[in-house]
């Protein structure tokens, strides 16, 4: 079987992060090329090699692809829904243009096989709050949801038109203790724990009976790999897939914590992002994705809770 040679964009992100060491794993150092805005610094990243890469610059990015031979591309970099509301042109130039450049690239053959990460982000008003299905109407209201939608419809258009081999994840709410948050309306679940260990309180952005999808960092990675080793015609989705993980509010996380963290609390102060959690679902249906290419998750709430406690504990002393 020919050797993959895979590039990483936003390779420094809280999902890039964790990925890039996977795939470091699994393909070896050096047939992975992280890329991101940040100097090269031989701590950043366990990847054999370092681009320092804006994805908007179309030109480089094809000279990089060319130079090392790439075949696989994971493409992560984008501005998530937050900060998307505050720079919604730069959102949508990030978000959407260097996604169907590296489409245009498979389409004439200088990559095999595309990786994209969609969002929960757009399903928005009109739908069902629980067990979103697979395939219902999706009407986002932020600019993060609708760049999310814009990008399923052209990952399918070059699947479907030319053949691109291009495979996507609706990622509900991320929780890693790796890396930061970065913007998200999801990240007071990371937050959280960050205040806890240090103050032993949080105020959350969210209201306390706020139900949004969430899955544990190490889940939506394994989640990832398996979709994008899955054979090509076991794929009956071209959009993108939903994955679910588990489903639950700040009041519920809060008291998890305090059941590991005695004296814990927490107070709520909604802000803005409080309108971009209220247009998501509160539970996902991802039935689709099991019976496509066996999704399975390894953690549950009290699981994640016990897991971020002790690792941030340690990362933090």
């Amino acid at each position: 079987m020919a050797t993959e040679k895979i590039l990483i964009t936003g390779a420094l992100g809280q999902i890039g992060t964790e990925l890039t060491n996977r795939l470091v794993e699994i393909h070896g150092r050096e047939n992975v090329v992280a890329s991101g805005l940040d100097r090269y610094d031989q701590n950043l990243t366990s990847a054999g090699y370092y681009e320092r890469m804006d994805v908007t610059n179309t030109q480089l990015v094809r000279q990089i692809v060319k130079d090392y031979e790439i075949t696989t591309v994971y493409h992560l970099a984008s501005l998530l829904s937050g900060t998307s509301e505050k720079q919604p042109l730069f959102a949508w130039k990030l978000n959407v243009e260097p996604l169907i450049n590296f489409c245009e690239m498979a389409r004439e053959g200088l990559l095999s096989k595309i990786f994209w990460p969609s969002s929960i982000a757009v399903f928005g008003k009109g739908i069902p709050k629980e067990n979103v299905a697979q395939d219902v109407v999706l009407n986002p209201t932020t600019v993060y949801g609708i760049s999310k939608l814009a990008g399923e419809k052209w990952c399918e258009y070059y699947h479907d038109k030319y053949g691109v081999d291009v495979r996507s994840i609706r990622y509900p709410g991320l929780i890693s203790y790796k890396t930061p948050p970065g913007g998200g309306t999801t990240d007071y679940a990371v937050e959280i724990f960050y205040k806890a260990i240090e103050e032993n309180s949080y105020t959350s952005f969210i209201t306390e009976d706020t139900f949004m999808p969430m899955l544990y960092m190490e889940d939506a990675i394994e989640a990832t790999l398996k979709l994008m080793q899955a054979e090509k015609d076991a794929l009956s989705v071209r959009t993108s897939y939903n994955l679910g993980g588990m489903s639950f509010s700040p009041k519920e996380l809060a008291a998890a914590i305090e059941k590991k963290q005695p004296g814990f609390t927490i107070s709520y102060q909604p802000d803005f992002r409080q309108a971009i959690a209220d247009s998501w679902p509160a539970s996902i249906d991802d039935s689709v994705a099991r019976q496509d290419w066996g999704l399975t998750y390894k953690y549950g709430l009290e699981e994640m809770t016990e897991d971020m406690l002790k690792n941030l504990k340690e990362k933090l002393k």
